[in-house]
């Protein structure tokens, strides 16, 4: 069994699941909260007494398309640009300089990552892909190095539990990933990238659109020597490099003003580098999601959406024998009604789970869920009320009922004060409860969360606090006692079990602004995730993260600097190996150098900050972060 089976493996209850300083940040979060509700008072001051409320449209929130002002829901959006000005990066960087979100990695871009959504575990965040679930039975949770950040438009990040609305997974939040959508003329278009380390991007496509049709393709290759993941001193002491390839298609058809057909497919594949042995260990990740939809207006109040999606997520280690299969089919049934100021959804969906691996009981296993979702949505002057609820019957628990109530008051002009309160679950993943370490008894984590908002928004410019807390019951961990685990086949001592329960809380501030020609946003988060039976800070969550950044136009040029900070955190459940905290300091340049082409060069880590997100219980070390960096990037777009 490989070490990198599970993500980040540094406790024998990953192992046994099949793979396996002080900060510059030490500044009293009275102050940090101080800076943010400045920049708030600031942009509100500064804002245009003409600049229109920003009305762009989501759908993640509730699964129907509703503009971002009208929202209850906690909810952050990441444009094509930003994603652009990321430069050699992975979707796991992207989303750790959002609000409520932190990132864990065990080395470099291609390694295992985990995404902590307000401090929940990576397995509680539900993500999908133009629609598609993608999902680990084995880890639980998307595999965030298979996805290729060179396919993506945008991302939509809903913090807080969704289950009402999507199901099993989304105790923490969602993670809604759209490819481009082509329109008018075709457009190709061409991006090559170097950076340090021996860093290739390349990414070629077309896209479009004529007599109905529209339609993007495209191709992308990525890869980089890389660098020795692991420290310690009888660690293989070679550059754990990866390489990848990946393809994104996006046709659609109008086959009239009312009715539309559409496919999506994206694929990956990735061969990237870890230390176990002596021996060149190799990790070979294979993601797909595909889906087929039908969209039909049949009136002014009614229309519907009829989905059925597959994804696909595979794991393997060489030369040492591991291999994982996840696949998962879902068919959605989704009505919607807009009757004035009001909507009304209802919804059918299936889902249905299949895992091939070799460390379970009989080699393969299923289960199913089936679903009934109803919403109802009003948006009526100041106010706005949004309730969900929902029934999942599946194939081995039975039936589980989920919902959610959200209010949202405009006391003044462009302030709104919202308060929601929600129930969700995730049904253990196949390996945990029919592996050789797992357990067929057990129950679904559940989790309730009640949260409070404050938000203003002018134009560009916005503040916004949020508290929230989320309780959690029957927490699956793994248990390391062999006694405890009658049926335990498997050559490390354990088993997972329900045995613990745990609290999500804190407090988020996020402010944008203008200062002159200078744009400015922040964002700050103190947060609490324990253990609540053993009153412990759960593993390698900070307490206090930092994001800052600002941007202006220079000679043409778009320059731009960002900071990342985080505090201490522990390595481990029992909070005995501390990783310390870190500031990061990131710098990018953009520039449009004709109509057809542009141009993104970017540093990170631009002090060569050592530091450490995990740490390796087998080799005794931490594992390696990535120096300072360098990356520059053109492209060529056709008109």
């Amino acid at each position: 069994m490989s070490s990198q089976y599970l993500p980040l493996c540094a406790s024998s209850a990953q192992a046994a699941s099949g793979a396996c300083a002080r900060t510059a940040f030490a500044i009293r979060p009275t102050i940090l909260a101080t800076v943010l509700l400045a920049g708030g008072v600031q942009a509100q001051q500064l804002a245009l007494a003409d600049t229109a409320t920003l009305r762009e449209t989501v759908v993640t929130a509730n699964r129907v398309e509703q503009p971002l002002s009208d929202l209850v829901a906690d909810m952050s959006i990441v444009d094509r640009e930003t994603i652009e000005a990321a430069g050699a990066a992975g979707v796991a960087d992207v989303l750790s300089r959002l609000p409520g979100v932190q990132m864990v990695r065990n080395g470099g871009l291609g390694s295992n990552s985990s995404v902590y959504l307000r401090g929940a575990d990576n397995r509680f965040t539900a993500v999908y892909i133009d629609g598609v679930r993608v999902d680990s039975q084995s880890t639980g949770g998307a595999s965030w190095q298979d996805i290729p950040l060179e396919a993506i438009d945008r991302i939509e990040v809903l913090r807080g539990p969704a289950a009402a609305v999507y199901g099993s997974d989304a105790i923490g939040g969602v993670v809604q990933i759209f490819t481009k959508k082509g329109e008018g003329k075709a457009k190709p278009y061409v991006g090559l990238g170097w950076g340090s380390r021996g860093t290739v991007k390349a990414q070629v496509g077309v896209s479009g659109g004529q007599a109905g049709w529209d339609y993007n393709l495209g191709v992308s290759h990525a890869s980089s020597n890389g660098f020795n993941s692991k420290t310690s001193a009888d660690a293989n002491p070679d550059a754990d490099g990866y390489r990848s390839n990946a393809f994104n298609g996006r046709i659609g058809y109008q086959i009239n003003p009312n009715q539309r057909v559409e496919a999506t497919a994206l694929t990956s594949y990735m061969n990237a580098g870890y230390d176990v042995s002596a021996a060149d260990d190799r990790s070979i990740y294979k993601m797909s999601a595909v889906g087929l939809n039908w969209l039909a207006k049949w009136s002014d109040v009614y229309s519907t959406r009829l989905q059925y999606t597959q994804s696909r997520d595979f794991y393997q280690t060489k030369p040492s024998v591991y291999e994982t299969d996840t696949r998962l089919h879902s068919y959605l049934f989704q009505n919607e009604w807009k009757l004035g100021t009001q909507t009304v959804t209802a919804a059918l969906e299936r889902r249905e789970d299949k895992l091939v691996n070799n460390g379970l009981d009989i080699g393969s296993r299923s289960r199913s869920q089936n679903a009934l979702a109803l919403g109802y949505g009003l948006h009526e002057g100041k106010h706005t009320l949004q309730l969900n609820a929902r029934h999942d019957r599946d194939s081995e628990f039975g039936g589980h009922t989920t919902g959610s109530a959200a209010y949202g008051y405009e006391f003044m002009p462009n302030w709104r004060a919202t308060a929601s309160a929600g129930t969700a679950f995730r049904a253990p993943t196949l390996y945990q409860r029919f592996s050789q370490y797992g357990d067929a008894s057990l129950k679904p984590e559940k989790g309730r969360n009640v949260e409070l908002g404050l938000k203003w928004g002018k134009g560009s410019d916005s503040f916004s606090a949020t508290v929230y807390r989320n309780n959690l019951s029957n927490l699956i961990n793994y248990v390391g006692k062999t006694g405890a685990c009658p049926g335990n086949t498997g050559p490390y001592g354990g088993c997972y079990a329900n045995v613990a329960n745990a609290r999500y809380e804190g407090i988020t501030l996020a402010a944008t602004t203008r200062l002159g020609v200078v744009n400015l946003q922040g964002s700050v988060d103190f947060q609490n995730p324990r253990d609540t039976d053993k009153d412990l800070q759960l593993a390698r969550r900070s307490k206090r993260y930092l994001n800052l950044s600002a941007d202006t136009m220079l000679a043409g040029w778009k320059l731009g600097a960002e900071m990342q900070a985080a505090s201490k955190r522990f390595d481990d459940a029992a909070n005995t190996r501390v990783l310390g905290g870190y500031t990061l300091w990131h710098l990018t340049a953009q520039k449009q150098l004709t109509p057809q082409w542009s141009l993104i060069a970017r540093i990170n880590n631009l002090t060569n900050k050592s530091y450490a997100l995990a740490y390796d219980t087998m080799t005794k070390g931490n594992y390696a972060t990535e120096g300072r960096s360098g990356y520059i990037g053109v492209k060529w777009e056709g008109n």
